[in-house]
C-alpha cells in the first residue's frame, strides 16, 4: 500500500514507520508544523514540534530511504484544539487536548489531505491495535497496558480506522527503544514528551490565567452554601482538585475540601469533602462511533482519563446523548472529559461529559 508516516520526530513514530517499510508499504514521511513559533527550540521531553524535533524526524525519514515533507498546520492547530482549549476552560468544562488533536488534525486534516494525495492509510506511532473483525477494521488497546493509547484514540470514526495503521500496537516500549537501538535510530532513547505539548512548562493555570480575563470570586461550601474562601479566577478550577484551594479545614470536621463543581456564570467555586464526589451516572453528548452502535442496556466498560481504570457500566442511548450506568461509583468527573466506550479491548466510541451525578439510591 501507499502510506503516509507521520514522524513528530520521537521514537515511536520513527520505529512504526521503519515497521512500515519492512512489510512492503510505499512509505512516504510526513513531519506536522505544529507550532506558530517554528523558532522555539527545547531539549528535553516537555513541548513538542520545536526545530530539534523536526530535524529528529528528517533523519529518520533519511536513514528509512522515504521523501520526507514538512506539513504546515499550525493555523488549524491553533483554531481546533489550543483555542478550543481555551473556550472549554472559559466555560468550566475541562478538554482533553490530546483527543481534540487526534480528531481534528492527525486523523482528520492529516487523513483527508493524504486520502485526496492518493495515499491509502496514514502510519502513526500511537499504542493500539487494529482488528480486522465481522464489521470491518476495528480499534483494540495495545498489548502494553502502561502505554496503551486506545483512549485518545477513541474519537476516531470506523472509516478512519480503516484508513490507519498502528505497527506499535502489539509492542512494550521497551521493545520499541530496543528496536530502535538495532536499527540505529538516533533518537532510540529520546525522553518521551509528557502534559499538554502546547504548555511545555506544564503549568497549565499559569498559562490559562495569561490566556483568560480572570475576576476574583467566592469560594462556597456545597452542604451549608456558606462561603469559604475567595479565588482568583473559576477558570483555574476543575472538579475533584484540591491543590491551590488554600482553605485548611474550614469548617473544623477533619474532612479536606475538593472542588466539587464550577459555575464559570456566577464566578463560584463549590467545595466539598470526597464524598460529594462520588458520582455513578455520567451523561455525554457529541458521540463518534468507532464502529457498530451499543444497544441499549449493553454492558460495556468506560474510562473517562487516559490511564484510568475502565468501569463496568451499561450504556443507554438516546438521541445525541449517552447515558453511562456506572456498577461502582468514581470520583472527579468533570464535564468536558471524554467517557470512552470498550467492549472487552475493542472501542466501541467516546462521548463528551456533560454532566455526572449520583443515583437516587446512594
Amino acid at each position: 500500500m501507499k502510506v503516509l508516516a507521520a514522524l513528530s520526530g520521537g521514537v515511536d513514530s520513527a520505529v512504526a514507520a521503519a515497521r512500515a517499510v519492512d512489510a512492503g508499504h510505499d512509505v512516504t514521511a510526513v513531519h506536522l508544523a505544529l507550532s506558530r513559533n517554528p523558532q522555539s527550540h527545547r531539549t528535553g521531553a516537555r513541548g513538542c514540534c520545536t526545530i530539534e524535533d523536526s530535524n529528529d524526524a528528517f533523519r529518520a525519514a533519511d536513514m528509512l530511504g522515504a521523501p520526507f515533507y514538512v506539513w504546515d498546520l499550525s493555523a488549524e492547530f491553533q483554531e481546533k484544539v489550543i483555542e478550543d482549549f481555551i473556550s472549554e476552560y472559559s466555560a468550566g468544562r475541562t478538554p482533553n487536548p490530546c483527543l481534540r488533536c487526534n480528531e481534528s488534525i492527525k486523523f482528520e486534516a492529516v487523513l483527508e489531505r493524504a486520502m485526496a494525495l492518493g495515499f491509502d492509510a496514514v502510519v502513526t506511532g500511537h499504542y493500539a491495535q487494529i482488528v480486522h473483525g465481522p464489521h470491518g477494521a476495528e480499534l483494540h488497546r495495545a498489548v502494553d497496558p502502561e502505554k496503551d493509547q486506545s483512549y485518545v484514540l477513541g474519537v476516531l470514526t470506523a472509516e478512519q480506522i480503516s484508513h490507519s495503521m498502528f505497527p506499535l500496537g502489539n509492542s512494550t516500549k521497551t521493545e520499541v527503544r530496543a528496536e530502535a537501538d538495532r536499527r540505529g535510530i538516533l533518537v532510540a532513547q529520546k525522553p518521551d514528551s509528557h502534559d499538554i505539548c502546547f504548555i511545555p512548562d506544564g503549568d497549565t493555570a499559569g498559562w490559562l490565567a495569561r490566556q483568560i480575563e480572570t475576576t476574583p470570586g467566592d469560594v462556597i461550601d456545597a452542604q451549608t452554601g456558606s462561603k469559604v474562601g475567595t479565588h482568583q479566577g473559576a477558570q483555574a478550577f476543575t472538579v475533584g482538585q484540591r491543590r491551590g484551594l488554600a482553605l485548611g479545614n474550614p469548617l473544623g470536621d477533619g474532612q479536606r475540601r475538593y472542588v466539587v463543581d464550577v459555575d464559570v456564570k456566577q464566578n463560584l467555586v463549590m467545595v466539598g469533602p470526597p464524598t460529594l464526589l462520588e458520582i455513578d451516572i455520567i451523561e455525554a453528548v457529541n458521540p463518534r462511533w468507532s464502529g457498530p452502535l451499543p444497544t441499549n442496556g449493553q454492558a460495556v466498560h468506560v474510562q473517562i482519563r487516559a490511564h484510568g481504570e475502565a468501569l463496568p457500566a451499561v450504556v443507554e442511548l438516546q438521541d445525541d446523548t449517552v447515558t453511562v450506568s456506572l456498577s461502582e461509583t468514581i470520583r472527579g468527573v468533570a464535564a468536558g472529559q471524554a467517557a470512552v466506550l470498550y467492549d472487552g479491548t475493542r472501542v466501541i466510541g467516546s462521548a463528551t461529559i456533560s454532566r455526572s451525578r449520583r443515583s437516587a439510591s446512594l
